[in-house]
C-alpha cells in the first residue's frame, strides 16, 4: 500500500487536468492521471515520472459506469485510500450552440461528461475519501458558470459566447457542489468549485490568455485546503466567484 497522500485528477493527460497532477505531485502526492486516451494517459504518466512524480495511469471514462467502478477498485489496490479528487474531465461540445440553433442532443452530452460524470466518479471515489484523514474533492468550474458574470450584473462583466450547453452545464456543476457540500457538511470532507480562467487549450482552441499552469493553481489550491477551510464555495485565484 502506498503511503503517500493519493490524488485522482480525471482528465488529467494535457492542459489544466496535467497541470494539476504535475502540481500535487510537486507537493508529494502520489498522482493518479486519469484519462480515456491510452497512448496519451500513459505518455502523461511517463512524463511525470521523469520529472520525479509518483504517478501512475487510470484507465478512466467518467461516462461509463464500469470504467468508474474499475478506476476505483484500481485506486483502492494502487493506495487504499483517495485524499483528493480533482473532477477536471470536461467537454464543450459541438457547435452553434445558441438556444435557438443547438441540437438537444448536444446538451446531453455535454451534461452527461461535466455534471452526471463529476456525480458518478464523486459516487464511486467516497468510499476511499472516507479513509483519508483530510479528503478534499474539487470541481473543475468555469467562469461561465457564474450566473452574475453571464447576465453581466453587479458590475460583472459578461463572459463568454452564447453556449447553451457549455455554459449552464458549469452553472449546474456548481449547483451539484453546492448540494454535496450540504450533505457533507459535518464530516471531513470538504468540496468546492475551482474557476481556473480563461486558459489556452484545445476546448477553446488556445485563444485563453492563461497557461495551463495558472489555471491549475486554484485547483492546487483547493485540494490543499486546511481542515478548518470553507465548503461549498465557487473560487478563482483572485477569491471567490459570484454566483
Amino acid at each position: 500500500m502506498n503511503e503517500r497522500k493519493t490524488a485522482l485528477v480525471t482528465g488529467a493527460n494535457k492542459g489544466i487536468g496535467y497541470e494539476i497532477a504535475a502540481g500535487l505531485g510537486a507537493l508529494g502526492f502520489s498522482v493518479g492521471v486519469g484519462a480515456r486516451d491510452g497512448r496519451r494517459r500513459e505518455a502523461a504518466v511517463e512524463k511525470l515520472r521523469a520529472a520525479g512524480i509518483d504517478a501512475f495511469g487510470v484507465p478512466l471514462d467518467v461516462t461509463d459506469d464500469g470504467s468508474v467502478t474499475a478506476a476505483a477498485r484500481l485506486v483502492e489496490k494502487h493506495a487504499g485510500r483517495l485524499d483528493v479528487l480533482v473532477n477536471n474531465a470536461g467537454i464543450t461540445g459541438d457547435m452553434p450552440q445558441e438556444p435557438t440553433r443547438v441540437d438537444p442532443e448536444t446538451i446531453r452530452t455535454v451534461v452527461e461528461t461535466n455534471v452526471i460524470g463529476v456525480i458518478r466518479v464523486t459516487n464511486a471515489m467516497l468510499p476511499l475519501l472516507r479513509r483519508s484523514p483530510s479528503p478534499r474533492i474539487v470541481n473543475m468550474s468555469s467562469s461561465v458558470g457564474s450566473l452574475t458574470r453571464q447576465a453581466g450584473v453587479a458590475g460583472e462583466q459578461t463572459t463568454g459566447p452564447v453556449a447553451v450547453a457549455y455554459a449552464p452545464s458549469k452553472t449546474f456543476l456548481n449547483a451539484v457542489t453546492l448540494q454535496y457540500a450540504r450533505e457533507l457538511s459535518g464530516t471531513n470532507i470538504l468540496i468546492n468549485a475551482g474557476c481556473p480562467g480563461f486558459v489556452a487549450t484545445d476546448l477553446n482552441g488556445f485563444r485563453g490568455v492563461r497557461t495551463p499552469h495558472q489555471g491549475a493553481a486554484i485547483a492546487i489550491e483547493l485540494a490543499t485546503l486546511p481542515d478548518d477551510g470553507p465548503t461549498g464555495t465557487f473560487a478563482e485565484d483572485a477569491g471567490p466567484v459570484p454566483w
